[in-house]
């Protein structure tokens, strides 16, 4: 794949883009079934999800509780809403079909996750370790919703099928850039009290020379695309 296309791709898992997809699919779930349980499941298990993926960010950025050795800072959010929201998003839109259907549905917007999991590590923005955490969160999170809601076999209507491909696939190019990391660092400077967020520069520094103290070899990903670009960051 092209950069263009990783880049597009990295964009699904915004919340920004996922959020509003989700919550329209929320609600038509609880206007058609007779009870809101599948609603109140799905969007439980999702919210418990992002809350756990921003503590783990205000950690790292207000109290520098990372892991050097993974080059891990915090789950990534994006690895975590696509695999969350998508498979479970498609199985409600085809919930009037049939089981091998269905599956194919959850087997095909995992997949999707999969590649939005992937394209964080590719546009630089996470190391592997962070976005295959955020990956298995999300995607246990989308298992224990699916286990634990019993989607109504209603036929989606036509207006939500394709209001909801429709905003995905416009937002995809033309939403403005997310805030949410910002946010997320604000929110742990005036938590902590910090001046400045913690970094991983910061954290790969102090590895470093703790490694290079101790005469350690580097671990192999300061050699990799993530760290080698930013090197005089490190030093």
């Amino acid at each position: 794949m092209t950069e263009v296309s990783w880049n597009l791709l990295t964009r699904l898992g915004e919340a920004q883009i996922l959020l509003p997809a989700m919550l329209a699919t929320l609600l038509w779930l609880s206007l058609r079934s007779h009870t809101p349980r599948a609603a109140l499941v799905w969007g439980g298990c999702t919210a418990v999800s992002a809350l756990v993926t921003t503590a783990n960010k205000v950690a790292f950025f207000g109290w520098e509780m990372g892991y050097a050795p993974l080059n891990f800072t915090g789950i990534s959010g994006h690895s975590m809403f696509a695999a969350a929201v998508l498979p479970v998003l498609v199985r409600v839109l085809v919930a009037d079909a049939g089981p091998r259907l269905q599956r194919a549905a959850v087997l095909g917007g995992t997949a999707l996750a999969a590649l939005i999991a992937v394209s964080r590590v590719q546009v630089l923005a996470h190391s592997p370790s962070e976005a295959l955490l955020g990956f298995i969160l999300g995607l246990g999170t989308a298992l224990l919703a699916l286990r634990g809601m019993h989607v109504p076999r209603v036929h989606a209507s036509r207006l939500l099928v394709y209001g909801v491909l429709a905003w995905m696939t416009l937002t995809v190019s033309d939403a403005p850039p997310s805030q949410t990391h910002s946010m997320v660092m604000r929110l742990s400077v005036a938590l902590s009290g910090r001046d400045e967020p913690y970094t991983r520069w910061q954290m790969l520094r102090d590895y470093r020379h703790e490694l290079q103290r101790e005469g350690r070899p580097l671990p192999g990903y300061f050699t990799g695309p993530l760290v080698m670009g930013r090197m005089r960051v490190v030093e």
